[in-house]
């Protein structure tokens, strides 16, 4: 039996496993007769994707359900997706730690030690934690998976009979659990919600996996020395603006002292445990002079520690940040300190301390002694600081635009700001952040934005007071597509002492723009030479490192322009940057801003990391992690752990590639000419084909979709209802329900046909590319993934709910020719017969869950369609909400 045999057989061992104590849960709480009706579905659907035949009697039986069986079926069908998830992700642990991701990075003759070590010291690789949508399930669905999760790892290897009962039993009872607990919320989460459950994954995994990590890497590569905290950990969540009115600057206040709070504890905890662990008497361990300083210092006169240095060194250090915990959040912590003790200044300054600890222990022969929980502090501090997460502010340029106009014309410097051309603009910015005079008058009166704006910086340059400079570091620009834009947010700065003018001129934060519309990824370099020609902004960079941070945004550019385009203008964009920044001498550092579905950037990290250009690497990446993808990635220890592993391989293999990738060199204006055709076809059918809107709105759950009480921001950035005004997650998640996926591959097809009709050898470079060019494979493989998750026969149904079925039918007839003429062009690329036959493990996972998944879409057509005609049933629109989540478990990535 061959290893992949072994792991898919792994995999449907845990799928049958949990399937079947489902049934039995469902059996004893529900009775035989649900039961034998549930099963009996599920028998059929299997069926028919056998046999590839439509089951008539499984259609008659769906459409002829009550409401109660129908809500009882989605609920079977979507908690067995739900244990589907966990049985795969328990598999892809127990194999990718077989394989971990650092085995390549070993093995490469690509990169050496010391060149990573050198990448490590200067770059650093960020996950950015997002609050955005499109995670459905509740914390407390959350914690129930998390538990069967871990009670699953323990069926692992050679188990006694009567302790493999113990553990189905417990499994039982945790999916018993699961099945009396309610699947969706009764309330919107508010912000408050979104930050306490980004803090609930940096307590189950960043503080004791982040440390892990750097040790697991300074041993693979055999540094000598500390590497630089090259691992750190952002969020947005209570800091992000961008069209949610929710966020202010009590939540980010909120946000931020709870961080703080969080790791000052955790901090606390692992010295006091610390301080167990160094039983080591002065009459057995050589002691430094520097330790029996600490020591001294300390102020701890127990008799008991007399001659065990190490205990009262830390006892002191304890003190002394338990004195930080209580001048910084203005309580004490609940194991406090009886010492008098002066707190911390710095996170630097508890480092220090700690390194005198960590030098002594390494005298006469007791480096280990160092290892271990000391090194893990150790890491922790550089890691986190006293601020835990580095949090970003984020707002819309229009919003800035506005406040900025307001100040000046308030100050009496212009009465009409947002009339001025883009080079008045400029240069009357330049001029006020010259200057050392406030815009700002304590006796002016201000709008409600401008107010609550100003309020923002206020309280951001508050908290970095409190928690340090890398509490609050950077400031995301939305919708940026001119150096004014970026100038703005200087301007609000300097309102909070944040922009100091002078020689040179200091910023403390970083000014981050977002290129995420296809025509601002394509200005994008034009904009930022305009920027860096401007002396106070070379000035104001020279004092942060020489290091200016871009943003990419994947989701907009993908609804702007389509899958195929943007991912194209995005590589184009990145390399055009490349270039302009190696030409002026300054650092690059690229955010990604990537969703869950591959509509708005997702698929697999290390792939898409390591098909990145080199120089985009070199100073490091920040990835946003958004929605249900937080969960499946940083929702398990050991998952997060290989994620944050996966990161760092994927950006060092990427950094370190031994030759261009093919996308790049002679390929590239075939590869352009693909984006052109592409392009057409995507716009042509969403933005210029009569009723195009109708047809979406009406064919999709969008309406449904933005009831769900899923997060605190609206769907929409305005009341329109133009699709250029839809936020890219629900334009997603829509399509996905719908089974038609169309976000992501709309346009290759076309594409494809429409090169090799210009150029008969295009077919055969696009083979040859596909199999040279990691960037051209990874954009193949994700479109194949989602074209393997749709369904024609799925999205018919969607179709015939529009109330003009002459446009539904000419709308759905372009999207199924589409559909066939991508998915013949990504067989001839991959020459295989069938969607995913190079996968085998993807596509057996994907094969596990259409049976359940197709019936779910069958029950929320009908229950869309009553619910549309006026049926006012009680019940009728949760049934909708649950099928909807159903659907999101079983497809993954939907939004």
């Amino acid at each position: 039996m061959t290893a992949l045999q072994t792991s898919l057989g792994e995999s449907r061992s845990g799928v049958r496993l949990l399937g079947r104590l489902l049934g039995d849960v469902i059996r004893e709480q529900e009775g035989q007769q649900v039961f034998s009706l549930i099963e009996d579905i599920r028998q059929r659907s299997v069926g028919e994707h056998r046999q590839g035949e439509a089951d008539p009697e499984l259609e008659n039986i769906l459409h002829g359900m009550t409401l109660d069986q129908a809500r009882l079926l989605i609920r079977g069908f979507a908690i067995f997706s739900q244990l589907a998830n966990i049985a795969d992700d328990h598999n892809s642990r127990r194999q990718t730690s077989l394989t971990d991701p650092f085995a390549e990075l070993g093995a490469s003759r690509a990169v050496t030690a010391d060149e990573a070590i050198g990448f490590l010291n200067r770059a650093v690789l960020t996950p950015v934690l997002t609050a955005h949508p499109t995670e459905v399930r509740r914390k407390s669905i959350l914690d129930r998976e998390l538990a069967i999760a871990e009670l699953l790892q323990q069926t692992d290897g050679r188990m006694r009979s009567t302790d493999r009962a113990d553990v189905e039993a417990d499994l039982k009872r945790e999916i018993r659990t699961l099945w009396q607990t309610r699947m969706l919320r009764q309330v919107r989460l508010n912000v408050t919600d979104e930050i306490e459950n980004a803090l609930s994954i940096f307590r189950l995994t960043f503080l004791k996996q982040l440390p892990l990590l750097k040790r697991r890497l300074a041993r693979l590569l055999g540094a000598t020395g500390p590497l630089a905290p090259c691992v750190q950990v952002g969020s947005w969540v209570g800091g992000d603006r961008d069209g949610n009115p929710f966020v202010n600057a009590d939540t980010l206040t909120f946000a931020v002292t709870h961080q703080g709070e969080l790791i000052l504890d955790h901090l606390l905890e692992e010295l006091h445990a610390l301080g167990s662990e160094l039983s080591l008497s002065a009459d057995f361990a050589t002691i430094s002079a520097d330790l029996a300083d600490l020591a001294k210092a300390s102020g701890d006169h127990n008799d008991n520690r007399d001659d065990e240095p190490y205990r009262r060194a830390l006892v002191g250090c304890y003190a002394r940040l338990a004195a930080t915990r209580t001048a910084v959040l203005g309580r004490a912590p609940a194991r406090s300190s009886s010492l008098p003790a002066r707190p911390y200044s710095a996170p630097a300054e508890l480092m220090g301390d700690l390194d005198v600890v960590a030098r002594s222990l390494s005298l006469g022969g007791g480096a280990d002694l160092a290892q271990g929980r000391l090194a893990d502090l150790r890491e922790a501090v550089a890691s986190f600081g006293f601020h835990l997460a580095v949090m970003d502010l984020r707002q819309n340029s229009d919003v800035h635009e506005r406040v900025v106009a307001e100040l000046l014309g308030k100050a009496g410097v212009t009465a009409d700001y947002a009339a001025l051309p883009e080079a008045q603009r400029v240069a009357l910015l330049a001029q006020e952040l010259a200057s050392p005079r406030m815009l700002r008058s304590p006796y002016g009166a201000y709008s409600e934005e401008t107010a609550k704006e100003l309020g923002v910086v206020d309280a951001a340059a508050a908290l970095r007071a409190r928690f340090g400079e890398g509490a609050i570091a950077n400031y995301v620009i939305s919708k940026a597509a001119s150096v004014s834009d970026m100038l703005e947010v200087a301007i609000l700065l300097k309102e909070a002492g944040l922009y100091r003018p002078g020689d040179p001129p200091t910023c403390g934060l970083r000014i981050v723009p977002l290129f995420e519309t296809i025509e601002d990824l394509r200005s994008g370099a034009a904009i930022m030479a305009a920027y860096f020609d401007l002396p106070l902004v070379r000035a104001m960079l020279a004092g942060q490192g020489d290091l200016q941070e871009v943003m990419i945004g994947y989701s907009d550019s993908n609804k702007d322009g389509g899958y195929v385009t943007s991912n194209w203008e995005i590589r184009t964009a990145i390399n055009s940057l490349s270039a302009l920044f190696a030409q002026r001498g300054i650092g690059l550092r690229t955010f990604h801003g990537r969703g869950g579905a591959v509509g708005r950037g997702g698929g697999p990290s290390f792939e898409a990391i390591q098909a990145l250009p080199p120089a985009a690497l070199d100073r490091g990446i920040r990835i946003t992690e958004q929605g249900e993808v937080v969960a499946s990635k940083y929702g398990h220890p050991l998952a997060g752990l290989l994620s944050l592993e996966t990161i760092v391989a994927g950006a060092l293999l990427g950094r370190y590639a031994d030759h261009p990738d093919a996308a790049d060199g002679a390929q590239a204006e075939l590869l352009s000419a693909l984006s052109a055709k592409a392009f057409a076809a995507y716009r042509d059918l969403v933005y210029e084909t009569p009723g195009f809107e109708t047809y979406f709105r009406q064919s999709t759950p969008l309406v449904e979709i933005a009831d769900l009480k899923i997060g605190s921001r609206p769907a929409s950035r305005t009341a329109s209802t133009r699709i250029e005004d839809l936020r890219a997650i629900p334009w997603v998640f829509s399509w996905s329900q719908s089974r038609v996926m169309l976000p992501g591959w709309f346009g290759f097809g076309s594409a494809v046909q429409a090169v090799s009709a210009e150029d008969p050898a295009a077919l055969d470079k696009l083979r040859a590319l596909y199999a040279a060019s990691p960037f051209f494979r990874s954009v193949v493989a994700n479109l194949e993934m989602v074209m393997a998750k749709s369904s024609l026969p799925i999205a018919a149904r969607y179709a015939a709910l529009v109330e003009d079925q002459a446009l539904a039918g000419r709308v759905f007839a372009r999207i199924s020719e589409e559909w066939r003429r991508t998915r013949e062009a990504v067989l001839s690329l991959t020459g295989e017969a069938d969607l995913l036959d190079h996968n085998p493990r993807l596509a057996q996972s994907i094969k596990v869950r259409l049976p359940y998944i197709d019936p779910l879409n069958v029950l929320q057509v009908e229950l869309l369609r009553r619910h549309r005609a006026g049926e006012v049933e009680d019940g009728l629109r949760r049934g909708i909400h649950m099928s909807i989540n159903g659907v999101s478990a079983g497809l993954r990535n939907s939004g």
